[in-house]
């Protein structure tokens, strides 16, 4: 893979990966005029609850829903520039322009730790950080389940790229990356892509999930995620697919209509300890895992898809690399709501069993990519 790094006309950092060495240099400049990168964002933390909050009214005026020929995503065309500068891309990764979470701070007095309103109880901070946006084709009205396993294995190791240089910034505590497809979720920008944040604190459900797993260490001996990980290979009930690197199931308590794990067979902390075999098993097990669930109800299916890694300083030993896969989407005309019980108390109730989903999901197939059947 070859990566390039350049910057756009406001300095924000842009990196093209490609997976041959023979693709044309990405050479291109930004020549639009913007500003300078936006001041870090604000957060606080909860007295009640101890989560940090991070407050982005910048963001306020990002991009909403852009006619496809003013996509910021798509290469720039003559008179048409956009975030990326080049002519056509494999996989780009830029700072993202709307951030809630960045490094510089433009006003020194705008950068403060402390309380809020003399209020001892709640603490503020910059929410330094960084956020991007991970581009996976140049191509408008694809969608990531539409790559082929090269393209898939680009992203893949973009993913890592990102993962470790993002965790040697100072401050930056997780990485996350994450893609959100499809307006029921919430998307405003149709091109395919993702997002990464690196954060300033470890999360509140990665704490959750160390939490657990350290008591369940202390009282059983083991890994909770490989035990289950272990039963689940052994049940099958709710597995969707098995390789010699990773499985893809159902897990045993979803919350969503449609919910999937996507766990690596061995226990590593984060996508930069992935092997070239365990990310090339990957490529072609999310794309066949995605492609499924685009045929469960003959619909692109809107998800959430999020990597759960390691901290960067605490917990690795804890920690098992592994893919939530989630979609609000409970049948083809209709949306799970998050109502009194889930949004008020945390108290999930699902309308269908895990068991169910898995029925139906092995029963359709993750159709190859034209470029894999000629």
């Amino acid at each position: 893979m070859r990566r390039t790094a350049r910057q756009l006309a406001d300095g924000r950092e842009i990196i093209y990966f490609d997976s041959a060495e023979t693709a044309p240099e990405r050479t291109a400049e930004d020549l639009r005029e913007l500003d300078g990168a936006p001041t870090a964002p604000e957060m606080r933390r909860d007295p009640l609850t101890g989560e940090w909050i991070a407050m982005a009214a910048h963001r306020q005026s990002r991009t909403y829903k852009p006619p496809a020929d003013l996509c910021p995503l798509c290469p720039s065309e003559p008179g048409k520039p956009s975030e990326i500068p080049e002519p056509d891309y494999e996989v780009a990764v830029f700072e993202n322009r709307f951030p809630s979470f960045a490094r510089p701070v433009a006003d020194p007095a705008e950068s403060v730790t402390g309380v809020l309103d003399t209020d001892p109880l709640v603490r503020r901070a910059p929410a330094r950080g960084r956020c991007e946006v991970v581009c996976f084709t140049s191509e408008h009205r694809s969608a990531f389940a539409e790559l082929s396993p090269r393209q898939a294995r680009t992203v893949v190791d973009a993913w890592a790229d990102r993962t470790a240089e993002l965790a040697e910034l100072d401050g930056v505590e997780q990485v996350f990356c994450f893609e959100n497809r499809g307006e029921e979720i919430g998307v405003t920008l149709h091109h395919p892509h993702g997002q990464i944040y690196a954060y300033p604190f470890v999360t509140p459900r990665t704490n959750q999930l160390l939490r657990n797993a350290e008591e369940y260490r202390r009282a059983h001996g083991g890994h909770v995620l490989g035990d289950v990980l272990a039963a689940e290979r052994s049940s099958g009930r709710r597995v969707i697919r098995e390789s010699r690197y990773w499985t893809v199931f159902v897990p045993p308590a979803a919350r969503w209509p449609v919910e999937l794990m996507v766990v690596p067979n061995r226990r590593v902390p984060d996508l930069p300890a992935l092997t070239d075999e365990e990310r090339d098993d990957l490529a072609a097990v999310y794309l066949d895992t995605l492609r499924r669930l685009d045929r469960l109800h003959d619909r692109p299916l809107p998800y959430i898809a999020a990597w759960q890694q390691a901290p960067v300083r605490s917990g690795r030993d804890l920690s098992w690399l592994h893919l939530n896969l989630f979609s609000v989407l409970r049948s083809p005309d209709k949306l799970k709501y998050l109502a009194g019980s889930e949004s008020g108390m945390g108290v999930w109730i699902s309308d269908v069993t895990p068991e169910q989903v898995a029925e139906r999901l092995r029963a359709v197939s993750g159709t190859a990519h034209p470029s894999e059947t000629g």
